[in-house]
């Protein structure tokens, strides 16, 4: 199989069947074919038209994964499409590594879940993406020097969360056994191993590990201290992702509090201070 010149037929197919319309695209003027525009497909997905060109026409070296992606999106293709894209463009998934690349159809999730803080993180509990909401609840992630949820929570860095000792005790055992999984899934990557590694070095993580539980992590309750809204009240529950198994936390306001409202305040004003400084 010549899989640039198979990527270049797949690229012009699913160019080629996508309706302007259904992305927001006028259709004035003539169009020889019914799909996009080689140009209109460039400036959707962020890249230049040279590339595309060069893509469809087999041309081009080997696109980057995240040029994939952008295809991906701009496309709208379904995630087995995006699964077979990849594997074209030479990414093919490796059963060692722990995926950490959003599928599409994640990607829809989050869209449309905008008016929830959201956040995405690998099967190590890495973080990979956040929505808006998130940031302003539980501070922009984007300058943090620690992105991985268990090294911060056996470093008791909580971040503005706040829970009762029995919360807390069941959320690290919880978090613990999901972990225990994720490394018989992924017994050969070298970042489970040197995650595993500095936990190694917390005493409280030694005693939980020795346990030998193993279970899927589904959700807690959380209280947020944000420094202007006051507390924040939320439920967080984990869907993970079938084949990629992603962890994406979704957290509502809890019945009967005022969280909702809170939340309502937070995605009109986004992360800019609600109290004004002289």
């Amino acid at each position: 199989m010549d899989s640039t010149a198979d990527l270049a037929a797949a690229l012009r197919t699913w160019r080629d069947r996508l309706d302007p319309a259904e992305i927001g695209l006028p259709r004035n003027g003539s169009r020889r074919a019914p799909g996009l525009r080689r140009e209109e497909l460039a400036i959707q997905a962020g890249i230049s038209i040279d590339y595309v060109v060069r893509l469809e026409q087999g041309r081009a070296r080997t696109p980057s994964a995240q040029v994939c992606a952008a295809l991906s999106r701009a496309l709208q293709l379904s995630d087995a499409e995006q699964a077979h894209l990849l594997r074209l463009a030479g990414h093919a998934e490796d059963p060692a590594r722990v995926p950490r690349m959003l599928p599409h159809s994640v990607q829809r999730i989050v869209g449309q879940l905008e008016g929830h803080p959201l956040a995405v993180f690998d099967a190590t509990w890495t973080l990979l993406h956040w929505n808006p909401l998130y940031a302003a609840v539980f501070g922009d992630p984007s300058g943090a020097e620690e992105r991985n949820a268990l090294v911060r929570m056996f470093a008791r860095d909580h971040g503005r969360a706040r829970y009762t000792p029995e919360e807390f005790r069941v959320f690290e055992e919880s978090m613990v056994a999901d972990l225990r999984s994720t490394t018989s899934r992924y017994p050969d990557d070298p970042d489970v191993a040197a995650l595993l590694s500095r936990l190694e070095e917390f005493p409280r993580f030694r005693e939980l590990w020795a346990r030998q539980i193993v279970e899927e992590h589904q959700g807690a309750h959380k209280i947020i201290a944000h420094p202007e809204a006051g507390d924040i009240d939320l439920d967080c529950d984990t869907l993970s992702t079938r084949g990629s198994n992603l962890r994406v936390l979704v957290l509502t306001p809890r019945p009967g509090t005022d969280a909702r409202s809170k939340l309502d305040l937070l995605a009109a004003l986004g992360t800019q201070e609600l109290t004004p400084t002289s």
